[in-house]
């Protein structure tokens, strides 16, 4: 039986923490290729520290894309996120480029061929997640402390907030009554500030962030909200700490309320099922919420490198569940070709969608006009309904 009385806890991190700062690169470089090749492969990594940032990994993709000009696209990204401080600067950082070609072992397993579809880029499993605590259909610690970080973010670039610098990190414990969330026992909010400003001022220029994210009368007690707990913050980003690519899958994710597979999105191109595979379970799982079949589901998805179809998948819903289940997982295999390609084209992935994904989630968010977010969309909701008779 499970628990209906706790506490649970999620974090985010901000677009200025070292490890986002990776990711935003690393997400800027798979949007390069894309925009001028919608099949290029991609798998870059990035590493930043004290005004150094090194890129490496491999590619498939435009010959025009060459090392200076992955510099540059490095360079852009940091200064998008504001940093221009004298231990890491956009404009003054040493960037180191270690960028090579695709494994032909790779790609002869990855691509179609002659009575071969598009295989899986690697082995692994995959789990998407979706449940009722919030109308983005996402569990509530993690969303509030997306919200509270995004919206400072905003206003910090805007020079609403001046004084604040861009690295922070956000912690929100929520008390769960009947397996529902109630209210906030605590906020942790670390945020990196100029010299001028003391503990007691960022305390005070964070304090209406979190009382305007979280529900009415939902705020924790003065006590339990801590803001800078060390009392200072100045020194931070890659200058603080070594940042690295996909170091925060489960800030990416649901926060730990559900299962990870393990692999890191960002870097990575759509043929790697990593990212592809998780944001298709996202989108089964919350088309399956969404049409009233379940409160929670959990999907899990498996592959093979260089095999099409799935190994396995596998449907929860959490005792939650309205429609019986080995017919749901049956109905939804139907609905949606979950092989690589099958995905890719569904969700049109091969697009230049991935630097925005980089900070404050990668579920949860809106879908957009130019394909972002596709795996929000809800398109699916009307067939279940008619398939299981639901209202």
């Amino acid at each position: 039986m499970s628990q209906s009385h706790y506490l649970f806890t999620s974090e985010s991190v901000s677009e200025g923490h070292p490890d986002k700062v990776c990711d935003l690169v690393s997400d800027s470089v798979v949007d390069a290729f894309l925009k001028e090749d919608p099949y290029s492969r991609v798998a870059v990594e990035t590493l930043c520290t004290t005004n150094l940032i090194v890129l490496s990994g491999e590619v498939r993709g435009p010959s025009s894309i060459t090392h200076k000009r992955l510099e540059d696209i490095a360079r852009n990204a940091v200064r998008g996120v504001g940093y221009e401080q004298n231990g890491f600067h956009w404009q003054n950082a040493e960037v180191q480029v270690h960028v090579h070609s695709q494994s032909a072992d790779i790609a002869q397993g990855v691509d179609a061929g002659a009575g071969k579809d598009e295989g899986a880029g690697d082995q692994g499993m995959m789990f998407g997640y979706a449940c009722t605590e919030t109308e983005a259909l996402m569990p509530a610690p993690i969303f509030y402390a997306h919200a509270i970080l995004r919206r400072l973010a905003e206003d910090r670039r805007a020079g609403k907030v001046p004084g604040m610098l861009p690295d922070s990190k956000s912690q929100v414990t929520l008390l769960y009554e009947n397996g529902r969330p109630v209210r906030a026992t605590s906020v942790v909010v670390s945020h990196q500030h100029a010299e001028e400003l003391d503990q007691n001022q960022v305390r005070e220029i964070v304090r209406p962030y979190v009382l305007d994210v979280l529900p009415k009368d939902w705020m924790c007690p003065e006590a339990d909200f801590y803001v800078n707990p060390t009392g200072r913050f100045v020194i931070g980003g890659p200058d603080g700490d070594c940042g690295l690519t996909g170091r925060k899958i489960i800030v990416d994710t649901y926060g730990g309320a559900a299962p990870h597979g393990g692999g890191a999105f960002s870097g990575k191109d759509p043929t790697k099922v990593d990212r592809s595979a998780a944001y298709a379970a996202r989108y089964v799982a919350k088309n399956v919420v969404a049409a009233g079949l379940a409160e929670k589901c959990t999907i899990q998805v498996a592959y093979a490198i260089g095999v099409s179809k799935p190994l396995s998948v596998y449907v929860e819903t959490h005792g939650t569940g309205k429609v019986d289940s080995d017919r749901l997982t049956k109905v939804l295999q139907e609905m949606v070709d979950l092989s690589p390609r099958g995905i890719r084209e569904r969700l049109q992935l091969s697009r230049p969608i991935y630097a925005r994904t980089a900070a404050y989630g990668h579920f949860g968010r809106a879908p957009e006009a130019d394909g972002g977010f596709s795996w929000e969309r809800t398109d699916l909701v009307d067939d279940l309904k008619a398939v299981f008779g639901a209202k």
